[in-house]
């Protein structure tokens, strides 16, 4: 049922004019859950508040503004009633002048952050509605309104299906793939990192909340939950912060689909926090992120930070390295190059020395080409714990046997062995251990070098290189001056 409803939101969408591309679906799909979910939270609450003998419950929402007093409002034998149910015009001109401006002042009414009655208003803030005919904002709301958030089963299920969406915005082009880590890797990065309860968990790059869902399924099953247990997940575990108005909706409405009703998100440029300003409060147990890749930061932002650079993930990651707390653990996930990049001097170096002064470095996972839905870029994962200099390094080369792309993704079987040898840090064909003290110390290149690879690779220095490029020009050029002539 659920699986048909989106299927029918998304044909709904595609024919209207303002929604163009499946990042437009997930968006406007988001807003109206999401006001379908605070209409059964709020008969939940009711229904809790009476059996509990507190009294007349205190709406969130006025009146006027509740879902089915203006999205379905219902005859008594619960039908669509289609004498009050706007449509047309008067749905379109109600929703953008009357429901939106409502719901973007609970930003300023709010008593904190951390509530719902904040998250509606940073919600509505950020977004607008981009259904242009009322009439199709007639069908998707109704289709909406026979989805149900009642029971963990039904919740469970459409947490499913809007991942799925997530998935399909990732591979859907205009930078929607940045929203999306594969699922198996985040599973098998929080295994490894191994959170439990009593730990904040930050992602500065949160996206679509990928990593705090993940890590929040894992200590739900951690353990037999107690009813504290279950309070400090709510409200004292999970954080994040997301630069992109976009991301910061899903994020929200993904993790409010898995469980949590009033995710600790902030809607801001985790950069432009000034990290000389960091004191101990500020800083997490556990830090799980995928930064993303290849971003540039202006001037004024680097000035944020000790090591200067503008590549975003380099000044995430050292955004990261100071959010953490001594004993703190991290699996960050970057572009395999900066184990290598840069001379001496360079910021690349001058971080890994940082890296690896200040943080023990235990594992480096190497993920081979096409594991972010076949995207090739190559990336690594930096496991680390903070508060002592990392001595050794066990390495891990995953190999699937197999090329990896969007018709044959990444899964958790890929990772199972890495997962095992893990534990131990044994070497096998694809893992070995690397003494830090037998690194250059000028450059502290971390590069991927599979002792037990039957590829050997020979670096060429840079004058052979070069000799090679001209021989290769002189030769096109002979090529090019053969077909003028015949021409």
């Amino acid at each position: 049922m659920f699986e048909q409803a989106f299927k029918n939101i998304d044909n709904v969408l595609w024919k209207d004019a303002g929604c163009s591309s499946e990042l437009d679906y997930v968006e406007q799909t988001s807003w109206i859950l999401f006001l379908k979910y605070l209409e059964d939270l709020e008969q939940e609450r009711k229904t809790e508040a009476a059996l509990a003998g507190k009294g007349t419950y205190t709406h969130i929402i006025a009146t006027k503004f509740r879902w089915h007093n203006w999205a379905v409002p219902k005859t008594s034998d619960d039908k669509i009633d289609h004498n009050k149910a706007m449509t047309g015009d008067d749905l379109h001109d109600f929703v953008n002048n009357d429901l939106f401006p409502y719901l973007k002042k609970f930003k300023q009414s709010a008593e904190s952050a951390d509530t719902i009655e904040y998250k509606i208003g940073e919600i509505f803030s950020q977004l607008k509605n981009r259904i242009q005919s009322g009439y199709n904002l007639r069908e998707v709301l109704n289709i909406v309104d026979e989805l149900r958030f009642k029971s963990q089963k039904e919740k469970h299920e459409l947490s499913h299906l809007y991942e799925a969406k997530i998935k399909n915005m990732g591979n859907a082009g205009r930078n929607g793939g940045e929203y999306y880590t594969p699922r198996p890797l985040i599973k098998t990065i929080v295994k490894v990192v191994a959170p439990k309860i009593g730990d904040t968990i930050y992602d500065g790059a949160v996206g679509s909340a990928g990593f705090l869902v993940e890590a929040f399924e894992y200590l739900m099953k951690s353990k037999e939950l107690s009813t504290k247990d279950i309070e400090t997940l709510q409200k004292k575990t999970f954080y994040g912060k997301e630069k992109k108005s976009l991301a910061y909706i899903i994020g929200i409405m993904n993790m409010i689909l898995h469980g949590i009703e009033a995710p600790n998100i902030i809607h801001t440029n985790t950069l432009a926090e000034n990290l000389a300003d960091i004191q101990e409060k500020d800083r997490f147990d556990v830090i799980l992120a995928n930064p993303p890749f290849g971003g540039k930061e202006r001037k004024e932002v680097q000035q944020n930070f000790p090591i200067k650079t503008g590549e975003t993930a380099l000044l995430f990651l050292q955004h990261f390295i100071k959010h953490l707390k001594a004993g703190g653990k991290a699996g960050i996930v970057i572009k395999n190059t900066f184990l290598s990049n840069g001379s001496t001097g360079d910021a690349y170096v001058s971080l890994r020395k940082y890296l690896l002064e200040t943080c023990n470095l235990h594992t480096i996972l190497d993920l081979p080409g096409g594991a972010f839905s076949g995207a090739g870029v190559k990336t690594i994962v930096l496991f680390f714990t903070k508060g002592e200099p990392t001595k050794k390094i066990w390495y891990y080369q995953l190999n699937p046997g197999r090329n990896l792309g969007k018709t044959n993704p990444l899964n958790e079987k890929d990772l199972a062995e890495f997962v095992e040898l893990h534990k131990t840090k044994s070497a096998s064909e694809n893992s070995w251990t690397v003494n830090v003290a037998d690194l250059n110390t000028k450059t502290f290149d971390l590069s991927v070098r599979n002792p037990n690879s039957n590829d050997e690779v020979t670096l060429r220095e840079p004058k052979e290189i070069l000799k090679e490029i001209e021989k290769l020009d002189k030769k096109t050029d002979k090529i090019l001056l053969s077909i003028r002539q015949k021409l």
